[in-house]
């Protein structure tokens, strides 16, 4: 397996797709999960990232991290983050995930909804996580993403591999203090 830097300085080949205005974007397969012991508890969470190359070479990329006290939601959305924010250069993404909350919010417009409403959901009530919602927003910002929904614990490979880095990140001592985080 290739280096997740050759990827990154990878500048050619059947790997790039045509974007808007004649730019060239690599694709990229990211999957990420969210794992929090006690809502709010201890989370993490995961995120594996995949590119092939031309050469039929898979580059890849595994993200984890861990706080003292979030929410499972923080930790779906942390994942998410931190995979688009790895990529240096604007791709074609496939982000798949096991949570409706992300995938729902820009496949359905909640998102649209939230801002034209002052970060609101129509029935009023603040949303939770602006400060997590507006930083997706900006590291989806450069990127083409497709947003898939996998049911989890359904045996899905690469989303149980997710999980396993999130509950390891949450169950790990090096935990960091969610910045955002609220009661």
């Amino acid at each position: 397996m290739a280096s997740w830097a050759e990827f990154s300085r990878a500048a050619s080949g059947t790997n790039l797709t045509e974007g808007t205005g004649g730019s060239v974007k690599f694709s990229v397969m990211a999957w990420s999960d969210g794992s929090s012991r006690g809502n709010p508890g201890p989370g993490g969470y995961g995120a594996v990232l995949r590119y092939v190359g031309p050469d039929g070479v898979a580059h890849e990329r595994e993200l984890s991290g861990g706080y003292r006290r979030t929410t499972n939601n923080r930790m779906e959305l942390m994942g998410a983050i931190a995979a688009l924010e790895a990529l240096r250069r604007p791709c074609e993404v496939t982000m798949t995930t096991d949570s409706q909350y992300v995938v729902n919010a820009f496949e359905k417009g909640w998102l649209d909804g939230w801002q034209r409403r002052g970060w609101r959901t129509a029935s009023k009530q603040p949303v939770k996580n602006v400060d997590l919602w507006q930083r997706l927003l900006a590291a989806c910002e450069p990127h083409d993403v497709t947003w898939v929904w996998v049911k989890g614990h359904a045996g899905h490979a690469e989303n149980e591999r997710c999980d396993e880095l999130a509950t390891s990140a949450a169950d790990g001592t090096e935990l960091a203090e969610d910045v955002g985080f609220s009661e």
